[in-house]
C-alpha cells in the first residue's frame, strides 16, 4: 500500500526543482522585456539589449537612411551640415 523507496529524496529534490523552474521564468521574462521589438535576432546587435554601451550614432543613422534611398543626396548634405554645427557648439 505504501511506497518506502525514496520519499525523502523527492522531499529533497522538489525544492531545487521549484528554485529552478522559479528562476527560470524569471530569466526569460527579463529576457523578453530586454530585448527591443523591432529585433527579430538577425544581423548585429547594438544598443541596450545586447548589454553593451554601443549604440548607433546620428551620424550613423543618416549614412543608414542615405544608404537604403530614404533620403536623398540633398537631404543628406543638409543634415551632415545641420549635424556637424550643432556637434560644434560647446555646451
Amino acid at each position: 500500500m505504501y511506497w518506502d523507496g525514496g520519499g525523502w529524496a523527492w522531499m529533497a529534490f522538489m525544492p531545487l526543482l521549484w528554485i529552478v523552474l522559479i528562476g527560470l521564468v524569471v530569466w526569460a521574462a527579463v529576457h523578453l522585456v530586454r530585448r527591443p521589438s523591432g529585433d527579430q535576432g538577425g544581423g548585429t546587435d547594438r544598443g541596450w539589449a545586447s548589454g553593451g554601451t554601443s549604440r548607433e550614432t546620428p551620424e550613423e543613422i543618416l549614412d543608414r537612411r542615405f544608404a537604403s534611398g530614404e533620403i536623398d543626396a540633398d537631404a543628406y548634405h543638409e543634415a551632415r551640415r545641420h549635424l556637424s554645427s550643432y556637434r560644434a557648439r560647446p555646451e
